[in-house]
């Protein structure tokens, strides 16, 4: 061991003075055993993540290759690297596998175009009309502004002179009777 860790330093030193031949070199004598070392500590990952692991490991590598003194050993410093990039990659697959749902557990089921629901009532743009029509004027200019122009609560405030607060309550009880008087349309 000791022997091959001799021969990686001297490769790692040589790179270190901009021999890329030997920088080839190291990578390729480097790939093999990562390979090797992360299946074996990890052999429930499948093969891609242990690729990207050594790829990362091999990055990881190269932006420190600076750090490391060839007056110690070069075995142990690139199995920190690796081990911190392992872990870094295991922290990213825990949190992947808690935010994701596996979409097979739940039956979903999607109606139909021509289902038989509320939703349909509001496609009538007459009764629409008619439903915004009789709102209280207070609830009826609020509802053409916010909902039908778009204007911003700051826009409608200073056109109607309502404050922001009494727009908020108009459109929401105007949202209320709307949705009200439409379900009876059904």
């Amino acid at each position: 061991m000791q022997v091959q860790d001799r021969h990686l330093a001297n490769l790692m030193q040589s790179a270190q003075d901009g021999d890329s031949a030997a920088y080839a070199q190291l990578l390729g004598e480097l790939t093999p055993l990562l390979r090797r070392t992360v299946r074996r500590r990890h052999g429930f990952l499948p093969p891609q993540e242990v690729e990207d692991i050594i790829q990362e490991i091999l990055l990881s590598l190269h932006t420190a290759r600076a750090t490391y003194d060839p007056g110690h050993l070069f075995f142990p410093w690139l199995m920190a690297i690796a081990r911190n990039r392992t872990v870094d990659a295991l922290r990213r697959r825990i949190r992947r596998s808690t935010h994701e749902i596996a979409v097979e557990q739940y039956d979903v089921t999607f109606p139909s175009a021509d289902t038989n629901s509320p939703v349909d009532v509001y496609r009538d743009p007459e009764a629409l009309r008619q439903a915004i029509g009789r709102l209280p004027q207070g609830q009826r200019k609020a509802v053409e502004m916010l909902k039908l122009r778009e204007m911003s609560l700051k826009e409608a405030a200073a056109a109607t002179g309502m404050s922001i607060s009494a727009l908020k309550v108009a459109v929401h009880r105007a949202m209320k009777s709307l949705h009200a008087a439409l379900s009876h349309e059904i």
